[in-house]
């Protein structure tokens, strides 16, 4: 992207993820301050350092104005706790699975009641 396409960026006009990306790369240049950065993109000092810092973060760059930004950690975390939660489905499913086989195998024996247990029923049907 062009610094033309950049010049056009005001307070009031969205500024899209691409745009900050540059912003805050051109922001680290050694011989501009972040105050002229911000003047020359007419963006407030405030939103450019709030950028950089999510960038250091690792923070992913909101596309749509009204989306919050999520650090790379807490997707990480969160991923992490997903995979747990499966896991954990996962043993869930084979106990069910095997406390069925059981019940058959004592109403072939006779050692349990024919009778279907509470709840039961919604059991069977999945």
């Amino acid at each position: 992207m062009s610094d033309q396409n950049l010049t056009n960026v005001s307070p009031r006009n969205y500024v899209t993820a691409k745009q900050k990306l540059l912003i805050v790369q051109e922001s680290y240049s050694a011989d501009k301050s972040i105050a002229e950065v911000a003047r020359k993109y007419n963006v407030g000092v405030s939103s450019l350092i709030k950028w950089r810092k999510r960038s250091n973060e690792g923070s992913l760059m909101t596309i749509n104005k009204k989306e919050d930004l999520v650090p790379a950690s807490e997707i990480k975390q969160l991923k992490n706790k997903i995979r747990q939660l499966q896991q954990l489905l996962g043993k869930k499913t084979m106990m069910v699975e095997i406390l069925q086989e059981a019940i058959e195998i004592g109403r072939e024996k006779k050692l349990i009641s024919r009778q279907p247990f509470p709840g039961e029923e919604d059991i069977a049907k999945d």
